[in-house]
């Protein structure tokens, strides 16, 4: 039903750029018609405009992967890339990438900034691994450019499978800490903060409505997005986007988690969770096993179903059945999967986009906290 990217959890000084974040069709229908046509988006008002918006707009393809262009390379060489909190490196597909099908690649020779490095690259995903080698390049997102950026050129992308072959990107721009970057490199918004092209600060908005658009604000905060005041919350490392969980509730059952920590990631389709626990949490929500360690539940649970209540610092976030029951077409996904990580850095949970589509997220560089507030939609 839903292809879901799950990454491997392992190994802004000054203006804003805007992202604005589209939804799509399902997979199916994406897949049936090749192709989704984009209508024009209007830049909205930003908090704190000190140096201008760069609205890129950036499609949804079935709540799976949320994608836009960025470029590398004089004169440009632009790709979509998935903009990924729950990673650090940039890569995209090289010259000579043997299995990238008609994906756009990169050629250094075409650039005039380029400065080879050649250093073998090689990242884990949940679906698999991606390797190549190492260079260097200008990086640019909107108009905000990271120069000197190390990132790597991909010749083999089969780990990812169905995920890139049928999906809309040709690369990942990792949002995350440097100290779980490969290779230490230092990542593109680090880089942009450290040479004060932007503020020290992101944000992301994630429409829930086909042909709305959604948001991700690199250098600031759009309070048109949310409602109520930021709840804010310090991090508990500063790796991914790391917080410490109080507590995992569903109505009378109490409690249905052991684990106290939770990662923000907006590259995680679903909510992920350990296995044991996902499984007794299906059972509860009337969810039945399906294919890969996804589960389908009845779409009439969307108006019956019950509450996921995650206690973050002492507040209580509640996902409700249309939150994380996701449709796609005559059949429903339940919104969660079951997903060990092993220590030092698991066990954790990670909320997903179903997190995020409920909850405006602020991902604050500079005072290492994340913000929360609810979504307008």
């Amino acid at each position: 039903m839903i292809i879901s990217l799950l990454l491997l959890l392992g190994h802004l000084c000054s203006g804003q750029i805007s992202i604005p974040l589209r939804k799509t069709l399902s997979l199916r229908q994406i897949a049936r018609k090749n192709g989704y046509p984009l209508p024009e988006r209007t830049p909205s008002k930003y908090v704190e405009n000190k140096y201008g918006e760069t609205p890129i707009v950036i499609h949804n393809f079935e709540d799976a992967q949320y994608y836009g262009p960025t470029s590398v390379g004089t004169p440009k060489q632009t790709f979509n890339v998935i903009y990924d909190t729950g990673s650090s490196n940039l890569w995209v597909p090289a010259h000579n990438c043997t299995n990238c099908g008609l994906k756009k690649k990169y050629d250094g020779s075409k650039s005039s900034t380029y400065v080879p490095n050649g250093t073998e690259f090689k990242i884990l995903y949940g679906s698999g691994p991606v390797s190549g080698f190492l260079s260097k390049d200008i990086a640019t997102c909107g108009n905000a450019v990271a120069k000197g950026q190390t990132f790597a050129e991909i010749t083999d992308v089969s780990g990812l499978g169905a995920a890139f072959a049928i999906g809309k990107f040709a690369g990942i721009l990792g949002l995350a800490f440097k100290n779980i970057s490969v290779d230490s490199i230092t990542p593109v918004f680090q880089n942009l903060v450290e040479q004060k092209v932007v503020d020290p600060v992101f944000s992301v908005y994630l429409s829930d409505e086909p042909g709305q658009d959604g948001e991700l604000l690199l250098g600031g905060i759009n309070a048109k997005h949310y409602s109520g005041t930021l709840e804010y919350v310090p991090l508990s490392s500063e790796s991914y986007w790391e917080i410490a969980l109080d507590d995992f509730k569903i109505g009378t059952h109490g409690s249905v988690t052991s684990v106290k920590n939770a990662v923000i990631d907006t590259g995680t389709s679903l909510l992920a969770g350990p296995k044991a626990e996902v499984k007794k949490i299906a059972k509860i929500a009337g969810a039945t096993p399906f294919l890969k360690g996804e589960y389908l539940i009845p779409c009439s649970q969307k108006t019956s179903g019950i509450n996921f209540d995650f206690i973050i610092n002492g507040k209580t976030f509640t996902l409700t059945p249309t939150d994380y029951i996701i449709p796609d077409e005559t059949l429903c996904l339940f919104g969660m999967i079951g997903l060990d990580i092993p220590k030092p850095r698991g066990p954790l949970w990670i909320l997903g986009d179903p997190f995020i589509r409920k909850f405006y997220s602020v991902f604050d560089f500079d005072k290492k906290q994340m913000g929360f507030a609810v979504a307008k939609k």
